[in-house]
């Protein structure tokens, strides 16, 4: 048994995702960061960075935070979505990574400075905003070549897709990156991907472009 602390957030997306991907049973702990329940005593002792998700796995004891490194103990854990070795293996790495310094933190500050406080900071939103199509242009170009980042499906799209699942968040209209917009339809069609969709608590449908 996995014990989830998430919420719903793309970050917390990741893992639930890939929970149901992988078919392990989990219990899910809401975990409200509107109400800061992340900097509480308990919480901090899974993740002290006070940041969802974090998991604490029962059959080996084990706590993990940071949503790709959880994503990689469950692909070492079931064996799924991340190849052990070789070409696919380092894919998928550097996509997961690409994800972490790059697409997610970059769209987050989007998220920031033209969703929450648009108006207040017109050169951060222009920064932001540009690195953001930047990035998009990036995965449209790998998209050209590969169903999927890493060839086959993996812990490296369940990273992305979350976040671009905020693609209104961002003014960004998919369909001017049409590789994206073919992987994001195809992603968004897997039954797993809708189920984790909504963990912690349903939320409306799945954006679609």
């Amino acid at each position: 048994m996995i014990d989830l602390y998430t919420w719903s957030t793309p970050n917390g997306r990741k893992v639930s995702i890939m929970l149901e991907e992988v078919g392990l049973p989990y219990k899910v702990h809401p975990i409200d960061i509107n109400k800061n329940e992340q900097f509480a005593p308990a919480f901090l002792k899974i993740s002290p960075n006070n940041r969802i998700p974090a998991i604490f796995d029962a059959d080996t004891g084990q706590s993990i935070f940071e949503s790709g490194a959880i994503l990689m103990y469950l692909a070492q854990k079931t064996g799924k979505f991340w190849a052990a070795k070789g070409d696919a293996h380092w894919r998928t790495t550097e996509w997961l990574m690409w994800q972490m310094a790059g697409f997610g933190p970059m769209l987050g500050q989007v998220h920031h400075f033209v969703k929450y406080n648009k108006g207040k900071a017109p050169y951060a939103e222009e920064r932001y905003l540009a690195e953001a199509k930047r990035l998009y242009g990036v995965l449209d170009r790998r998209l050209a070549e590969a169903p999927y980042v890493a060839g086959d499906y993996s812990i490296a799209d369940m990273a992305i897709w979350p976040w671009a699942s905020r693609f209104e968040w961002q003014t960004i209209d998919l369909k001017d990156f049409p590789n994206v917009t073919r992987w994001y339809r195809d992603i968004a069609a897997r039954p797993a991907v809708q189920k984790g969709y909504h963990v912690p608590i349903k939320q409306p449908d799945i954006p679609m472009p």
